[in-house]
């Protein structure tokens, strides 16, 4: 019986340790909870937004006005983006010129100079550009003997030549007609000058270049007329246009100048264009005009 007594009254205080450690356990979860409770109440009132700023999704213009601060900074924004667009746009517009200078220039000394650089590679002597000055010398070689007697006679007999070729003729006569038209030697197959007509209705104007006149004879009298080349795809594609030579506006612009403002689009046009006197006239073609009999 005291054995039984002495285990009843040390169970006791381990069942007040248990229930206290119990309710100890309990008492921390509890100021757990309550701590997640308390974190998510206060992140639910910084996210959330007052019922006087709800933004409408059906009506916009009643969203609530930005703050001071914030409107400054997209204003700021703005500015600093187009600004840098507009630098940024500059450049490449100042860049872009140059650079296709550049690099045309460079590849137009590549070319000229890989046609005499083997030859020199071949003897020894490797020296940048000397291939180029070999053939600008050579140009300028094949433009004095081009002058000369024998060497027009030459010529023509290289243009016959190739005249009588199937496929190559037409290559070398369409190139040989722009080459001709800004050529120095004003010749009767070069653009003579530039013009402006009346095309292709009153009050629209088109350029074109004067390459030949001719004098119309009817019953009316004899009529002058100017062959007036109109581009229409650049340079080498057009129509042909008999203006009578009183109608057509002579600017004042050299027939190179001309070639420039058609082969740009326009944009080398000047400002202000000024009509030159009307030469004097010249002895023409005549051509017959003759009524086909009923």
């Amino acid at each position: 019986m005291e054995t039984e007594g002495v285990r009843s009254s040390l169970a006791v205080p381990r069942c007040r340790r248990d229930r206290a450690r119990k309710e100890g356990a309990e008492k921390r979860r509890r100021e757990e909870m309550r701590g997640e409770e308390r974190e998510m109440a206060e992140e639910k009132e910084s996210t959330s937004i007052p019922l006087s700023q709800a933004v409408d999704p059906e009506n916009p213009a009643k969203a609530p006005p930005a703050t001071p601060s914030s409107s400054t900074r997209k204003a700021c924004f703005a500015v600093l983006q187009s600004w840098v667009s507009k630098k940024f746009v500059t450049g490449c517009v100042v860049l872009f010129p140059v650079a296709i200078t550049f690099y045309i220039t460079w590849w137009f000394i590549q070319f000229f100079d890989g046609f005499f650089s083997p030859l020199y590679n071949k003897l020894g002597v490797d020296i940048f550009g000397l291939g180029f000055l070999t053939s600008l010398l050579f140009i300028f070689s094949i433009g004095i003997f081009a002058s000369s007697w024998l060497g027009a006679t030459v010529v023509w007999l290289g243009e016959w030549f190739i005249k009588r070729m199937p496929f190559v003729r037409h290559i070398y006569s369409a190139s040989k007609q722009i080459s001709t038209a800004i050529s120095p030697d004003q010749n009767t197959t070069a653009f003579k000058e530039v013009a402006i007509i009346r095309h292709p209705r009153v009050g629209e104007y088109a350029f074109g270049f004067i390459t030949s006149s001719v004098v119309l004879q009817n019953d009316k009298g004899d009529e002058e007329l100017c062959s007036v080349y109109v581009p229409t795809n650049h340079l080498y594609i057009g129509d042909i246009f008999l203006v009578n030579s009183e109608e057509i506006i002579r600017p004042n612009l050299s027939v190179r100048e001309g070639i420039e403002i058609i082969v740009s689009g326009g944009m080398t046009m000047p400002q202000t264009i000024a009509p030159l006197e009307t030469p004097p006239r010249k002895n023409h073609q005549s051509i017959r005009l003759n009524r086909i009999p009923s």
